[in-house]
């Protein structure tokens, strides 16, 4: 029986198999487009009537951001959320008049 009797080659059937080095670079380029938005939520104290050299600020949580969700874990662990609304979780560290919170994006990362 010949080939073309067989019926058709298989589409892929011409594609060279890929190199280690090959498959590590595609495997490195999947990383870097799925990667998460890496951020920290940052609680600011701010004492009303008082100017800024009496705020005080620290990092109260760390999260990475997905393209439909993030997962949040409190700095001293106590805390883990996974949220659709990265808005609404922020905003339950925030604390009164006083305390507020805002997302701050890692710089360079993802």
């Amino acid at each position: 029986m010949s080939a073309e009797a067989a019926g058709p080659a298989s589409p892929t059937a011409s594609i060279p198999p890929l190199t280690h080095a090959e498959f590590l670079a595609l495997t490195e380029e999947l990383v870097a487009d799925t990667a998460p938005r890496l951020f920290a939520v940052v609680q600011t104290y701010e004492p009303e009537g008082t100017g800024p050299e009496d705020a005080d600020a620290w990092v109260a949580a760390w999260g990475m951001a997905f393209e439909e969700h993030a997962e949040i874990v409190s700095a001293s662990g106590g805390i883990r959320m996974s949220v659709r609304s990265l808005d609404r979780a922020v905003g339950r560290f925030g604390r009164g008049d006083d305390i507020s919170a805002r997302v701050v994006w890692v710089p360079g990362a993802a």
